[in-house]
């Protein structure tokens, strides 16, 4: 029970280092830029691209992870598992980029949003033909949604629109070398979903706000369902530079040639927005 709790307590230690290692560069460089994109618009006058809003919102997402597989054929057993963010990072094989742009002109706005995660993850083989084995994951998802401006009044806006989004898992098998050679396979998965989406933003006055959005799709056209919610609580650090702190989750479920997926990812999100 000691070694389990003093296990956890180093992992939200270790969580909590990453939050506040990803918080101090965003905020350094949301500084930086800012400044040199006043200053660049001093010299020549007006902005890179007059009449439109550009957002950069670099963010960091510690989400719980649960899948679930459902094979076709019945004769094997399905399999399920939940990762922890602690577990999560162990298995990262690199740094994860997450980020998110908005363009807005008028009542117009366009949101991109992407995720590359690489992760690994040993495999046990018995070491009967192989001496060990190594498992290999790379998740991709990007968004594009328009959004339309139908309320905006000077504490609160509403926005509603339509977009996409695409979705990228590849997966690699590595079997080490044994009684037999070493073997590596590898496949993976991708397609596009359509999304309905809405945006809500409340101002609470002294710099403090609220954001809530959230969207729907796949329709069967990629995936059966494809939705995710994001409520965040926001303060205006500085004039052009927003933070924020809320939590989001992200769920897909999917049915390929041979199997049933269902994911969902769900977690603490902090992040911050440099407005150009």
């Amino acid at each position: 029970m000691r070694q389990d709790q003093q296990a956890r307590g180093g992992s939200v230690k270790t969580i909590l280092r990453m939050a506040w290692r990803a918080l101090v560069p965003i905020l350094v460089l949301a500084v930086v830029h800012r400044a040199d994109a006043q200053q660049a618009i001093g010299v020549l006058g007006q902005p890179a691209l007059p009449g439109v809003e550009i957002l950069i919102t670099p963010y960091l997402w510690l989400p719980w992870t649960s899948l679930d597989i459902r094979p076709s054929d019945s004769r094997l057993s399905s399999a399920s598992e939940t990762i922890d963010p602690g577990k999560l990072i162990s298995h990262l094989t690199w740094v994860p980029f997450m980020g998110q742009a908005e363009f807005r002109s008028g009542a117009f706005g366009l949101i991109t949003d992407y995720i590359h995660a690489p992760l690994k993850a040993g495999v046990g083989t018995r070491n009967i033909l192989f001496n060990g084995a190594g498992a290999g994951l790379r998740l991709d998802t990007g968004s594009a949604v328009i959004l339309y401006r139908t309320a905006a009044l000077p504490d609160q806006y509403f926005d509603i629109g339509m977009g996409v989004r695409a979705w990228g898992v590849d997966g690699q098998i590595s079997l080490n070398e044994g009684l037999v050679p070493s073997v590596t396979v590898s496949n993976g998965l991708s397609w596009a979903d359509p999304l309905i989406g809405v945006r809500y933003h409340r101002e609470f006055g002294n710099g403090f706000g609220a954001t809530a959005y959230g969207d729907v799709g796949g329709f069967g056209v990629g995936a059966h369902i494809d939705w995710q919610l994001i409520g965040t609580i926001d303060y205006a650090l500085r004039p052009g530079i927003d933070l924020h702190a809320g939590f989001r989750t992200l769920n897909f479920n999917f049915t390929a040639t041979r199997a049933k997926f269902d994911m969902n990812m769900y977690g603490p999100t902090i992040s911050a927005t440099v407005h150009f």
